[in-house]
């Protein structure tokens, strides 16, 4: 089964979850879009914060 250039290009590393996340928040309203940045924003620092030596404060 061949696969397409969009899903070779695409890691299978949370990226596509991420991709997908934008996708939803893009198609929203403007001001619904700004809150939704904002709450992917949290948790992707959360999770940065979280992951393995991953103290983002002291870089």
């Amino acid at each position: 089964m061949a696969q397409t250039d969009e899903h070779r290009s695409v890691p299978d590393d949370g990226t596509a979850d991420l991709l997908s996340a934008l996708e939803v928040i893009e198609a929203q309203p403007l001001a619904t879009r700004a809150e939704a940045y904002n709450g992917l924003h949290d948790t992707l620092a959360r999770r940065l914060e979280a992951a393995p030596g991953g103290d983002a404060g002291s870089a």
